[in-house]
């Protein structure tokens, strides 16, 4: 099991398990009735006769699939995939709570350990699921130096998180724009 969290979605869900439900109900019964000899619901012979009388190259039958299509693509797509993306699982070595940080904690985090790096003027860190990109800019020390101290106290810093899958780290040092 690979730890990530998942959204609920229980409202969405039950809403679109009560819609097929009631239509699936709905269908069911007019197809009992059409067998009992009882003509069909007036919306689905309209429907039916429509259909017959309109080319598959229409414009209302083509918009009518599409959206159709792109409805259930978009079910399926909620279906399959993670809702808390923003949410890094962290590593669970004897107990069985799970937890997990937000990107933006992280973030934050690691900004906080780049500034105390000695010559580093400002950081921008932005976090990703499976890479963190830092730009620092540093304002008197030799580039290659503080570009060692910045990685070397990320690193230090990223293996203190106890994410369960460290992301990969991404150091750019530049110096200050000059002003005119």
């Amino acid at each position: 099991m690979n730890g990530r969290f998942w959204s609920a979605r229980r409202v969405p869900a039950a809403l679109v398990a009560l819609l097929v439900l009631g239509g699936a109900g709905v269908l069911l019964y007019d197809a009992a009735a059409v067998r009992a000899g009882r003509p069909g619901m007036r919306w689905r012979r309209v429907l039916s006769e429509e259909l017959a009388r309109r080319p598959l190259d229409d414009g209302w039958v083509l918009v009518g699939a599409g959206v159709a299509m792109a409805l259930g693509l978009w079910l399926l797509v909620l279906a399959v995939t993670p809702g808390l993306r923003s949410l890094l699982p962290m590593r669970r070595d004897a107990t069985p709570v799970r937890a997990g940080l937000d990107r933006s904690a992280v973030a934050l985090v690691l900004r906080d350990r780049a500034q105390t790096v000695p010559g580093v003027q400002s950081v921008r860190v932005r976090s990703r699921r499976r890479k963190v990109a830092v730009r620092a800019v540093a304002h008197f020390r030799e580039l290659r130096a503080v570009h060692a101290e910045v990685s070397a106290a990320l690193d230090e810093g990223i293996a203190e998180l106890g994410l369960q899958r460290p992301p990969a780290l991404s150091v750019r040092v530049s110096r200050p724009a000059k002003r005119r």
